[in-house]
């Protein structure tokens, strides 16, 4: 019994001892191996390796991946102008030699977050110092990404490399800050409605002067009309007396006898006038004169 507990005891211990010594390296890691506390060997493969047993030599993993920082500081830059901007940004990044990263950075990729938002954001302070906020919301914008992008890479690839390596810098949001923000609404609602007010009164105006040249040409127009129904008149007014002249020049008394009747029929025109007239007077001269009486016969010869 105690040779077979000796057994198992001594195969677990070894299987143990077998475990220690394996490690298994992940396609998106780094795999640095440590001995007594130095860097002995970094493992840029996948797969299952080996290694001295702990204490010997212990195993850590660095991620081999895209990474991306995300800017976490709110803390206004000032532009050319010394206006305040809050500007948000990120940063894609890698870590291409874990040793170096190791020596200069830290253990873990927090470690290499921290100071490279450091260095990105000095860099990009210095740039937005250049610049106007016109060229900062411009295309312009581009040329000031590249500008940090390459102070950014002067300091992780200088004297001391960091063993990484900045892909891309770019600004999501550039906004002034919230006091300025506010005054700049303000002054364009009140642009905006200074616009709006000119546009009406503009339009006003326009369309009194609309209004005034309608009515100017109602007025032209009417006057023109009334001008041409006159003369049409006359005209009209001149060939009728031209007509009664030569019914005048060709029987006098039976133009006098029907413009009598012309007289009656228009004073006599409803049963409730009264008239109060003398009998003798030339108004009945019609009724009275047995020429008058003749007449008809004369129309009707003629």
């Amino acid at each position: 019994m105690n040779k077979i507990g000796f057994y198992i005891t001594s195969g677990l211990v070894a299987l143990l001892i077998i475990s220690s010594t394996l490690f298994v390296v992940d396609q998106r890691q780094f795999g640095v191996v440590y001995s007594l506390g130095q860097i002995k060997d970094v493992i840029t493969e996948p797969g299952l390796h080996i290694k001295l047993p702990p204490p010997f030599q212990n195993v850590s993993y660095i991620d081999k991946r895209l990474l991306t920082l995300d800017n976490q500081d709110t803390e206004p830059m000032l532009t050319a102008e010394k206006q305040r901007m809050v500007i948000d940004w990120y940063v894609r990044w890698r870590i291409t030699d874990p040793s170096n990263y190791i020596r200069n950075v830290g253990l873990d990729e927090k470690a290499g977050a921290m100071q490279l938002s450091r260095v990105v954001r000095n860099a990009l302070q210095e740039e937005i110092n250049k610049r106007t906020v016109k060229e900062l919301l411009s295309v312009k914008r581009e040329t000031l990404l590249q500008d940090v992008k390459r102070e950014v890479l002067e300091v992780v690839q200088g004297a001391k490399p960091w063993g990484v390596d900045v892909v891309d810098v770019r600004i999501t949001r550039a906004d002034y800050v919230d006091a300025i923000t506010e005054s700049v609404y303000r002054r364009m609602e009140a642009e905006r409605k200074r616009v709006a007010n000119e546009l009406r009164s503009t339009g006003a105006a326009e369309g009194e002067k609309i209004r005034a040249d309608a009515d100017r040409q109602r007025e032209v127009t009417v006057a023109n009309a009334y001008r041409d129904a006159q003369k049409i008149k006359g005209e009209g007014d001149a060939e009728a007396a031209k007509v009664y002249a030569d019914a005048f020049g060709r029987d006098a008394q039976f133009a006098q006898f029907y413009r009598s009747l012309d007289a009656y029929k228009a004073s006599f025109n409803k049963k409730s006038d009264v008239m109060v007239v003398d009998p003798s007077s030339e108004f009945f001269k019609a009724f009275r004169s047995s020429s008058g009486a003749s007449a008809p016969p004369a129309a009707s010869k003629k």
